[in-house]
């Protein structure tokens, strides 16, 4: 794995994780994304049980089921959109009441009657012994509701702190 770049030299110099250092005049940056977890206890231990981050990987799962897509960008959007391929209901859910999703991806979600959008909302607990059967949702006005699915999708990704850097440096 290389630790450490050096991209101001017409030389670039690379350095791994071993202390080896690597030369080259033109250097190809494919570092990825990660999704961005919720930071829930229980998120980790029902993994593929019931909370995925890629609806077109696992949407086919929840055929006839209610999921919720956690998110309020085009990510969130197009992945609840997705689902409503297979799921009888998916639930939207948002912290604030306006969304970062394009005005058009916005409406194509409002226009489909499968999608609920529950909004002031964030998730606070994931509900289910061995696979999801719920999650708790903690209310902008204090209160606390559960959320019977079956499905927890998070869809938005975060590039990680090295490509955030590099970003910076190119």
């Amino acid at each position: 794995d290389v630790t450490a770049v050096d991209l101001t030299e017409d030389v670039k110099r690379l350095t791994t994780g071993n202390g080896d250092e690597i030369e080259a005049r033109a250097v190809v940056l494919a570092m990825g994304s990660e999704y961005r977890r919720l930071g829930l206890p229980d998120e980790d231990r029902l993994s593929g049980f019931g909370v995925s981050w890629c609806a077109t990987c696992d949407g086919a799962f929840f055929r006839n089921r209610s999921v919720a897509v956690i998110g309020g960008g085009d990510s969130a959007m197009e992945e609840a959109t997705f689902l409503t391929k297979f799921a009888d209901t998916v639930f939207l859910v948002h912290r604030s009441d306006s969304f970062r999703a394009s005005p058009a991806m916005l409406q194509r979600a409002k226009d489909d009657p499968k999608i609920q959008f529950i909004t002031g909302a964030t998730v606070s607990g994931i509900l289910g012994a061995d696979t999801v059967a719920g999650v708790t949702l903690d209310m902008t006005d204090g209160s606390t509701r559960t959320l019977d699915v079956e499905g927890l999708f998070r869809s938005e990704e975060h590039t990680s702190e090295l490509q955030s850097r590099l970003h910076l440096v190119c």
